[in-house]
């Protein structure tokens, strides 16, 4: 390469391990192209390309880090939630051999692109007024989300409840010019501490009578019993904080719709298991409550499905038959037969035939089919939509096209829903999750304009990975032990995710232990904020498709 005068442009991507190439921690500065191990981590995360974590190739070849910085330009590209933490510490982190990435701080000419939620743990976007120091030379734009951004993270950095923040500690940590503009301090912290709290609701779809319960001066902070359709459910009482706060109330979210009840409710589930890790407390508490609740899987999920399960379930299939004499045994039989003789002679890499794929989907719709069945979601109301950009039998999927994007309509359409559910998740290392946003964003842009779409709302909701940042939170459902216990058993539904799930990237718990560490640590959040303790909690986010550019999240 030096002979052909270097490298003009290094184009990067960047591990979670903050490799770059594949110079895995502890690589040198002055490292050549040479062959080297693969972290596990890395090998974990390629582990859905080679179908297997034990396909995966232990060694590759790579450039080294002296190499790679001898280009004249280098670009680094992140993208997605997943890369924020390691681009955090590429960037503002130390130089230093385990994160290789860091080693580019010291080239003259190199620079990262990232998209916003890659970049969301940097400082300059968690803090930027720690980086102003004393200076009244840049004002900052100070909008009601920056503010409740800079107080969260104040009462974080102090480790006190927001109500207990002083004036001193604004100052001392760089925030002088929000205490200035947007101050006093004190009403800082009644003013995000209220938000906070009116986001903690019992009411998914909104409490039927609100109007008139918001104005009631009842104060019991017992737990009290009410009559919806019939069903009895447990809901908090209200708390009364005065009347400049009178908003704040667990029975009563400012952000949700309350004209009309019960509504008709679609929560869309990229995988058939991600309507009840994500939110599976409060879909149950949805449909206790007595909305009609539809929920719509979106993917067949029929990739992550293990060999020896399409197996054992075409061998059921042929056992049943025979036991019970029903019609067709014989085929049934034959049909087992070639599926073992497929899985037997199935190398590495190799795709599953359409009979394979098939089995496997069947696999996840009944078990979605449990799931939503355990939650009382009545039968006629789970959909499989089968979205056509997944149905590759690889890990590799199609773009996204009009079909997938009439498929949703069509539903949307005839159900009419008041409220939407649907996965911002996306971290999701695959991309599903990312893909069947864009189909429910690219329906919705069709149908914004309809008149029953008026009073509809849009409610994102994130999984297994990664939680909402609180300044962003529209709507928290606590969950009380026995809540996240029905949860968990919902979760338990889908088998073949379990022990372990096939493409679980480098976190070894399952499934429903991701979501309730996350649901606790939601709670715990809210807890240490000063707010009311839970044992868990699921958070919403609201998406108004009609002020598509307006919206501040991270998407």
């Amino acid at each position: 390469m030096a002979k052909f005068g270097g490298i003009d442009l290094q184009l990067l991507g960047i591990g979670r391990t903050g490799h770059i190439g594949f110079n895995e921690p502890g690589s040198a500065r002055k490292s050549l192209t040479r062959l080297i191990y693969i972290d596990r981590v890395t090998r974990a995360d390629a582990a859905g390309d080679f179908f297997s974590l034990d396909a995966v190739p232990e060694t590759a070849i790579t450039m080294g880090v002296a190499s790679i910085c001898a280009a004249r330009r280098v670009i680094l590209m992140a993208f997605s939630e997943h890369k924020a933490s390691i681009i955090k510490k590429a960037i503002e982190g130390p130089v230093d051999e385990d994160v290789t990435a860091s080693f580019l701080q010291d080239h003259p000419n190199a620079e990262a692109v990232l998209d916003v939620a890659a970049g969301a743990r940097l400082m300059r976007n968690v803090a930027p007024w720690t980086l102003l120091g004393h200076s009244t030379d840049v004002q900052l734009n100070w909008t009601e989300r920056f503010q409740r951004r800079a107080v969260i993270w104040l009462s974080q950095l102090k480790k006190k409840p927001i109500l207990k923040l002083t004036v001193e500690d604004y100052h001392n940590n760089g925030l002088s010019q929000l205490v200035r503009l947007h101050g006093p301090a004190h009403e800082l912290n009644i003013k995000v501490f209220s938000y906070l709290k009116s986001t903690i609701t019992g009411w998914p779809g909104g409490k039927p009578n609100a109007a008139s319960s918001a104005s009631s001066t009842a104060t019991s902070d017992s737990i009290a019993k009410h009559e919806v359709g019939g069903i009895t459910t447990r809901r908090p009482t209200r708390y009364n904080f005065g009347v400049s706060h009178g908003h704040i109330n667990p029975e009563v979210n400012p952000h949700i719709d309350t004209s009309v009840f019960p509504k008709r409710v679609i929560v869309f589930s990229p995988h058939p298991d991600d309507d009840v890790i994500s939110m599976g407390g409060t879909l149950i508490r949805l449909v206790e409550q007595g909305h009609d609740v539809h929920v719509a899987y979106q993917t067949s999920g029929n990739y992550a499905v293990w060999d020896d399960d399409a197996l054992r379930f075409a061998n059921f299939a042929a056992e049943f038959c025979k036991l019970f004499n029903v019609t067709g045994s014989d085929a049934v039989a034959t049909l087992e037969a070639a599926v073992e003789r497929e899985i037997k002679g199935k190398t590495s890499g190799q795709h599953d035939s359409n009979t394979i794929q098939k089995i496997k989907g069947l696999i996840r719709a009944t078990e979605a089919r449990s799931a939503a069945r355990y939650c009382g979601v009545p039968k006629e109301n789970i959909h499989f939509l089968e979205l056509p950009f997944y149905e590759t039998g690889t890990v590799k999927k199609k773009p996204l096209s009009s079909a997938d994007i009439d498929i949703v309509t069509n539903l949307l359409q005839k159900v009419k829903p008041h409220q939407i559910y649907a996965a911002g998740d996306l971290s999701d290392p695959h991309g599903t999750h990312r893909v069947c946003l864009d189909a429910i964003f690219g329906s919705l842009r069709r149908i914004k304009d309809e008149q029953w779409f008026d009073k509809t709302q849009v409610l994102l909701y994130r999984g297994a990975w990664q939680e909402w940042d609180p300044e962003d939170i529209h709507m928290a459902i606590p969950m009380s032990p026995q809540e996240l216990q029905q949860k968990r058993y919902a979760i338990y539904k889908h088998q073949s995710q379990k022990d372990p799930a096939p493409f679980p990237g480098s976190d070894s718990r399952e499934f429903w232990q991701r979501a309730e560490d996350r649901n606790r640590a939601t709670a715990s959040m809210y807890d240490h904020l000063g707010l009311p303790e839970y044992e868990a909690m699921e958070a919403f986010v609201l998406f108004d498709i009609r002020k598509e550019n307006e919206n501040d999240i991270p998407l």
